[in-house]
């Protein structure tokens, strides 16, 4: 009873961690493939400005900078987001791969959840007799 036990929870978990891999994976590459359409949106970086609120409180010059250095980043940014939809492949592999070492624990967990029912079974604890007693010398 005890290693049935044992064994659908593991199962059950393996199940959930692999529900969870999936998910994890399909969200992630589904980002990771969406990232070539906002390579036309770092060239907007321009268009980026202070709420009203704020804008008294922020020196000119920090924001002189800052829009200087996004708009020198701005190319950059759009070559790397163009080449990101290539790493969907890699993401597969790495999740696949990730799932294997997730699973392969929960199965180590489910026989070591197997021999620790044995040894309490083997030193009299999983009966549902008593031990006899033993005859005195």
């Amino acid at each position: 009873m005890f290693y049935a036990l044992s064994w659908f929870i593991v199962v059950l978990l393996l199940a959930c961690w692999s529900l969870a891999a999936w998910a994890l994976h399909a969200v992630v590459v589904w980002a990771v493939s969406s990232a070539g359409a906002l390579s036309g949106a770092a060239s907007g970086i321009n268009g980026i400005a202070l709420p009203a609120w704020l804008a008294p409180w922020v020196p000119a010059e920090l924001m002189q900078g800052l829009t200087e250095l996004m708009t020198g980043l701005g190319p950059w940014v759009a070559s790397l987001l163009q080449s990101v939809p290539a790493l969907a492949g890699g993401v597969t592999v790495l999740a696949w791969v990730v799932w294997a070492l997730g699973a392969f624990l929960l199965l180590l967990l489910g026989a070591g959840l197997h021999l620790l029912i044995a040894l309490w079974r083997r030193r009299g604890g999983g009966g549902l007799t008593p031990p006899a007693p033993r005859p005195a010398v």
